[in-house]
């Protein structure tokens, strides 16, 4: 009798190289920044030499809001006259920059909106005060 020869096909081990994707895997996990779940806003708001302000003063409607006042354009005015401002301006791309103090109501605000809206005024910017503290 004879013993017939099989040839077994050599076979790389490969429990070398799945410790070596898990160790790769644990360590991207580990160094990963995982995103906060807070969202902060980063703004940039360019500065405007005042030879360039005096410029476009014409050009720009200003709205200024507080708790007791409001003005248009520089000049106090009541609530209610803000509609009839409003509807005069004919440009309705003209910017509009909203200067609303951070005590003011939010019932307040979404008034002055709700004219700029009624209006189709829809070029609209929030100012904010982001000057930075002299040492």
């Amino acid at each position: 009798m004879s013993k017939k020869r099989t040839r077994d096909t050599p076979m790389p081990d490969i429990t070398p190289l799945i410790d070596v994707v898990f160790l790769l895997l644990i360590f991207f996990m580990v160094s990963t920044v995982f995103k906060k779940s807070e969202v902060a806003l980063l703004l940039n708001l360019p500065e405007v030499s005042e030879a360039e302000a005096q410029g476009t003063a014409d050009k720009v409607i200003t709205i200024e809001l507080s708790n007791e006042k409001m003005a248009y354009n520089g000049k106090s005015i009541v609530a209610n006259e803000l509609g009839d401002k409003l509807k005069a301006v004919t440009n309705k791309d003209i910017p509009i920059e909203l200067r609303i103090d951070k005590d003011v109501k939010y019932e307040k605000v979404v008034k002055v909106l709700d004219h700029l809206k009624k209006n189709s005024l829809n070029n609209l910017s929030l100012i904010t005060n982001n000057e930075k503290a002299t040492p």
